[in-house]
């Protein structure tokens, strides 16, 4: 089955397994939501089958409570864990200081409570989403649908006033009819090109009338686990400012092993 994964797909893969090691017995974790996380989830899924591993965790969407139930991972909602002890998502991009943007499968409103209830919150993805200055990827803003117009207007009103080279904003759709939030809200997509000061950005938006929250997640991210398509994985610790990188099979285990037939 490995020969079938894609370069991209083997990144998210060992990368999303090298995070699954972070989490020890008894801890109280923040389960992400996206594909990359989902790798995640599954693997936690085997060691509580396998190694007897005991967790609760904390979905930060639908569908990922979902997938955590289905493969006998404890799920308890935020308010039961109460502070929990780590959480493990992806990223749409993240920079040299771990400045993150996230929301591309619309959660990010979940995933920021939950990752900002932490005590350290790690990031899984493939070397792709590194970027020198955040921006390219559009930075989705989470808002009520009463008056979302007025909201997006007022939205392309304060971008012509920052450090962005882009002010396109569009409506995130589903087919025909706008795409909604767990919480029942629509997702702006804002087309920036590149983000001068994230910061100011953040706080900005969320003083407009209507946004519910914005997807960059600024002083939030830990740790960042890179997986790379030959299967090499680096770790960066941003409060250690260390970086370790693990070979494909160091130790002469089989990474894939819980892929094969």
């Amino acid at each position: 089955m490995t020969e079938e994964m894609s370069p991209i797909e083997t990144a998210k893969y060992v990368a999303a397994r090298r995070a699954a090691e972070f989490v020890q017995d008894g801890m109280r974790v923040g389960l992400g939501t996206g594909s990359t996380a989902a790798w995640m989830v599954r693997r936690l899924g085997e060691r509580v089958r396998d190694d007897g591993l005991r967790i609760k965790g904390v979905p930060t969407s639908t569908a990922t409570a979902q997938l955590a139930r289905e493969v006998g991972i404890e799920v308890v909602s935020l308010d039961q864990a109460g502070w929990l002890d780590l959480t493990i998502d992806g990223a749409d991009e993240f920079d040299g200081e771990f400045n993150l943007i996230k929301g591309g499968g619309a959660a990010l409103l979940q995933e920021k409570i939950v990752a900002t209830a932490s005590d350290q919150m790690i990031v899984i993805a493939d070397a792709g989403k590194e970027v020198e200055t955040l921006g390219a990827f559009p930075l989705p803003v989470e808002v009520i649908p009463f008056g979302w117009q007025t909201t997006r207007t007022l939205i392309e009103e304060a971008l012509d006033t920052l450090d962005v080279l882009g002010t396109s904003v569009t409506l995130r759709m589903n087919g025909e009819v706008p795409r909604v939030t767990d919480e029942s809200n629509h997702i702006l997509d804002l087309h920036l090109k590149r983000i001068g000061n994230a910061r100011q950005l953040a706080l900005v938006l969320n003083q407009i009338p209507g946004v519910v929250e914005n997807g960059l997640f600024i002083d939030i991210c830990d740790k960042v686990v890179i997986g790379h398509g030959d299967g090499r994985v680096e770790l960066r610790d941003l409060n250690d400012g260390t970086v370790e990188t693990d070979q494909p099979g160091e130790n002469g285990e089989n990474l894939f092993s819980d892929l094969t037939d």
